[in-house]
């Protein structure tokens, strides 16, 4: 059996296909986020209710990861992979019928549970498909999608909202996704260095008590809910910022402030391949060091250094998760799909209740006490990665 080799038409189809897979997901799961503030508005709820809109699809989605993972050795990655995205793309065009706020909020937690195929298996399938030297590269290709797709998820929604409103929006990202979930299952290649196993509770719980027992794997893992905790929580309370005065944006001006996701898909590769090149831990360090800069420089009163710190940011949060991921991917040595599923379950976990918990800091603290929570989250980070640098490097 053969890895996927760089300059291949098989390598050109695997990581479009992958690319669409990131920027599906993204685009639907984090569709509302720009949008919080008209929740909040519109169904009299309060901050941290309507950021609910994004914590119950990434809470639901974090804990099925783990039996999408399960569930892949059963009946392969790609057709996990694919079931999700078309799923989670009929959903979302159905989530912009719903008649309130709490039938949103359901319709978003089952949105959550078709999206967990993606995301749990990408890492996996990177992992396992293609020629070990390149997969920080991959890796990061594939996070560009992320990036991309919550860049262009976001613009999107906050014009078509203004122009329409946000049910049209969520119809709009939901009719294209649909598209492209067609073309990833069209050109993904099937895979051919995973064995399908079948699906048995016992089986599934030994492969991740694996993982659950190596510390220094753990602690890479554990870096998910610090760096996403930090980064959601940001994004879901900024467009309360700019909505007020001196500010007070339009919907469409705070969906284009998510084009600074270019620097994310950028960092992603870039950063990866500098990882590759000079160690995983010293290049992961700079990209959290990175992250909290462009936190703390968010907290200058101008739009202008406002873009600049998100930017910065941006350019941090990608470059720390494209390390991580392709680290985890590079250090479990066995059920690779298990590794990836835990590390994105502390990820989107992470993405749940800090972004949640952000709602409280910036109801009675503002901005600064977003800021210093986001900064406290990130901070942790490092010993976690000098730990994780001593034993496995």
């Amino acid at each position: 059996m053969t890895y996927i080799q760089k300059g291949t038409t098989e390598y050109i189809k695997a990581s479009l296909a992958l690319f669409f897979g990131g920027f599906v997901t993204f685009a639907i799961l984090y569709t509302t986020q720009p949008l919080l503030p008209i929740f909040a508005k519109e169904f009299h709820v309060s901050a941290a209710s309507a950021s609910l809109t994004v914590s119950a699809s990434t809470g639901t989605l974090a804990v099925m990861m783990l039996i999408a993972a399960s569930l892949s050795d059963r009946i392969g990655k790609k057709n996990v992979m694919m079931m999700s995205m078309l799923l989670t793309s009929m959903l979302a065009m159905a989530m912009a019928f719903s008649p309130n706020f709490l039938s949103l909020v359901l319709a978003r937690t089952f949105l959550g549970m078709t999206a967990a195929g993606i995301p749990s298996l990408a890492m996996a399938y990177v992992a396992e498909e293609f020629h070990p030297a390149g997969i920080g590269k991959v890796m990061g290709l594939y996070i560009s999608g992320t990036s991309i797709g919550g860049m262009a998820g976001r613009i999107v929604t906050g014009v078509l909202t203004d122009l329409f409103s946000w049910r049209t929006a969520l119809f709009f990202i939901g009719a294209i996704s649909l598209l492209l979930s067609m073309i990833f299952a069209l050109i993904l290649p099937t895979p051919r260095h995973s064995v399908k196993k079948p699906l048995n509770g016992k089986t599934a719980l030994r492969a991740y008590a694996v993982h659950l027992r190596n510390k220094p794997l753990m602690a890479l893992i554990a870096l998910g809910f610090l760096f996403m905790g930090g980064f959601v929580t940001l994004y879901n309370y900024i467009g309360f910022l700019l909505s007020e005065p001196p500010y007070s944006f339009s919907q469409s001006v705070l969906g284009f402030l998510f084009i600074v996701y270019v620097f994310g898909s950028f960092s992603s590769v870039y950063m990866g391949r500098n990882a590759d090149l000079h160690g995983h831990a010293l290049v992961l360090s700079i990209s959290v060091a990175l992250t909290v800069l462009g936190a703390v420089v968010t907290l200058v009163p101008s739009i202008v250094v406002n873009i600049i710190g998100l930017s910065l940011f941006t350019f941090g949060f990608f470059g720390c998760h494209s390390i991580a991921s392709a680290w985890i991917g590079e250090r479990a040595n066995v059920n690779k799909a298990q590794a990836s599923s835990l590390y994105l379950l502390f990820y989107y976990l992470g993405s749940s209740l800090a972004g949640t918990a952000g709602g409280y800091f910036w109801t009675h603290f503002h901005w600064l006490g977003v800021i210093t929570f986001i900064v406290a989250l990130l901070l942790l980070s490092f010993p976690l990665i000098g730990y994780a640098q001593k034993q496995l490097e």
